[in-house]
């Protein structure tokens, strides 16, 4: 599955929290990350980060994408972070 993971938490947790998810994603944009995971992968990141955050004050979004072959990215200015995924 393809994973962009976007999170919003506490600057007090925001090193600990982007250290996690380049484990498993790509750097893309400030507090954006995406990648190809198994279920598996997935699933421990998610707890991972579960086990970081203030769930009262933090925010985590997944957006699972079956594959990357009906998506389309297009950038505006300039580039930030890790490998291009789309063309």
């Amino acid at each position: 599955m393809y994973v962009i993971l976007v999170y919003d938490v506490n600057v007090n947790r925001v090193n600990k929290v982007l250290k996690t998810a380049r484990r498993y994603l790509t750097w893309v944009q400030n507090s954006v990350l995406e990648g190809e995971l198994t279920e598996a992968t997935y699933r421990a990141l998610r707890n991972e980060l579960a086990r970081i955050i203030d769930p009262e004050e933090d925010s985590v979004l997944f957006y699972i994408l079956g594959n990357t072959k009906y998506t389309k990215r297009e950038l505006l200015g300039i580039k930030k972070g890790g490998e291009e995924w789309i063309y």
